[in-house]
């Protein structure tokens, strides 16, 4: 039986213009990932993987084509709808961690939570932060934490909403080695429990080697790796 799509990128083109120049970050991309489905992104820096990641997640439009996520076409809603599905249908974990410094761990984790108005906040992110190995972390705040354990933090709070996409855009690129891989075990171990559908992003071919596909962005362009 066939998978169902999560993912249908069609004939995606994105071009800039700057000073009179026009320029094509990408062009003509098509995409289809399946639910459940675990999905590399390579490709060299500056070769549009986060633009691609940006318009995929609807927050920024393409030039050209249709972006349709768990089966609702991006183009049909406007920004607000837009929010609100990437509020309940993904988590996207970035490289910089965007934590909010004022706010402790815990409190990071249960803000997607705090947004949607749902009951018993603290004790769903305190749960998840036990999932990531930071259950004596709760009251620290981001200053107070390393690299590592602010990677899990945001970790926590891209899946304390059970989305059903995972989007992670290079989220070992500020960590050492020993720390990335810690991070990413534990991203794909989450992905298995969760049978959430993940992209992610990376420069590492070891690290895509992990995933059940891996596409390489060539000249705008998405072919098989």
């Amino acid at each position: 039986m066939q998978k169902s799509v999560m993912i249908e990128l069609s004939d995606i083109t994105k071009s800039y213009t700057l000073a009179d120049t026009s320029f094509t970050v990408l062009q003509n991309l098509n995409l289809s990932v399946a639910k459940s489905e675990r999905v590399a992104i390579v490709g060299p820096s500056g070769s549009g993987k986060s633009t691609l990641l940006l318009i995929l997640t609807g927050l920024e439009e393409a030039t050209t084509g249709t972006v349709t996520i768990a089966g609702q076409l991006l183009s049909n809603l406007d920004s607000n709808n837009r929010a609100d599905m990437r509020r309940d249908q993904i988590g996207i974990v970035f490289q910089s961690f965007h934590l909010i410094p004022t706010l402790s761990a815990r409190e990071n984790v249960a803000l997607p939570l705090e947004i949607s108005g749902k009951a018993d906040t603290r004790e769903k992110a305190q749960a998840m932060l036990e999932k990531v190995g930071l259950t004596d972390r709760a009251n620290h705040y981001p200053a107070q934490l390393s690299g590592g354990e602010q990677q899990r933090v945001a970790m926590a709070r891209a899946l304390i909403h059970e989305p059903a996409l995972i989007v992670a855009d290079e989220p070992t690129g500020n960590l050492d080695e020993a720390t990335g891989d810690s991070i990413i075990q534990l991203l794909f171990d989450l992905n298995r429990q969760t049978g959430t559908t993940l992209l992610l992003v990376t420069h590492d071919p070891v690290l895509a080697s992990q995933c059940d596909r891996t596409m390489r962005l060539h000249d705008g362009r998405l072919v098989a790796s």
